[in-house]
């Protein structure tokens, strides 16, 4: 059932099918809307209104999604997103008010999945959650040795998905791991925004592509990449990027 985290009340809802959907929006009808709206597509819904009440609802719900919003009181959701990963590896869709507040998300490294311009489609929204969800989940477990992608000091586990710069374990959020292993799959290969979209984001994915190159960088910078002489993720000019060989 719905949880409104500012109010307690509780709706009614449709049988869970296991997956949790944080919904933080600070106008309420919105987040109702929203929040019915998956209800009844089958996920576990809870609801915040503010940034602060938010953060501490994700460390007791553990959420496999956040509808983010990134206009609100208390914290914004640049700050609500950068807490969140610190101990949260769920998806995060960022609602946007105006399209001019993509130049925000492109300049700060929040670890946002994907994002949304108001006024949008629930049914668009549900779409967008569903194709995240496909994406291979972590597996726990020992190192799959043999599956070991290796390009110089970068070591990449695409089964176990854990990543190894000069021996030492990497964070990267689901996104991330996602783009770089579709990168190092087939490392010979120059891949356009449009192909690493349709294969991370999914083929009904629309938006600005460059929210490719906010993920590139996030990755070069985790990777400690230069991208004037990248080791790991070289940019091909008038095409997009490709796998370097760490070297």
């Amino acid at each position: 059932m719905v949880h409104d985290t500012a109010s307690g009340k509780l709706g009614p809802r449709t049988p869970s099918r296991g997956v949790r959907a944080l919904v933080v929006e600070d106008d309420l009808p919105m987040a109702t809307l929203i929040g019915n709206y998956l209800e009844h597509e089958g996920y576990e819904v809870r609801l915040s209104h503010d940034g602060v009440a938010a953060v501490q609802a994700a460390r007791g719900f553990d959420p496999d999604v956040v509808v983010l919003d990134l206009g609100l009181p208390g914290q914004d959701g640049i700050e609500v997103c950068r807490q969140l990963r610190t101990f949260s590896d769920a998806y995060v869709v960022m609602l946007t008010a105006r399209a001019d507040e993509l130049d925000t998300l492109i300049g700060l490294s929040v670890g946002a999945d994907d994002y949304m311009t108001k006024p949008f489609s629930p049914r668009e929204l549900v779409a967008r959650l569903r194709a995240m969800q496909r994406r291979p989940r972590p597996i726990d477990g020992a190192n799959h040795g043999p599956t070991l992608r290796r390009f110089g000091t970068l070591a990449i586990d695409p089964i176990g998905r854990d990543v190894w710069l000069d021996d030492q374990p990497v964070s990267l959020t689901r996104t991330e791991f996602d783009v770089l292993a579709v990168l190092s799959e087939r490392p010979g290969m120059a891949f356009s925004r449009r192909q690493l979209i349709d294969q991370v984001w999914g083929g009904t994915w629309v938006g600005d592509d460059h929210l490719v190159d906010v993920h590139i960088g996030h990755l070069r910078r985790k990777l400690g990449d230069d991208a004037g002489a990248a080791r790991f993720i070289r940019t091909v000019r008038g095409i997009g990027y490709r796998m370097g060989t760490g070297e």
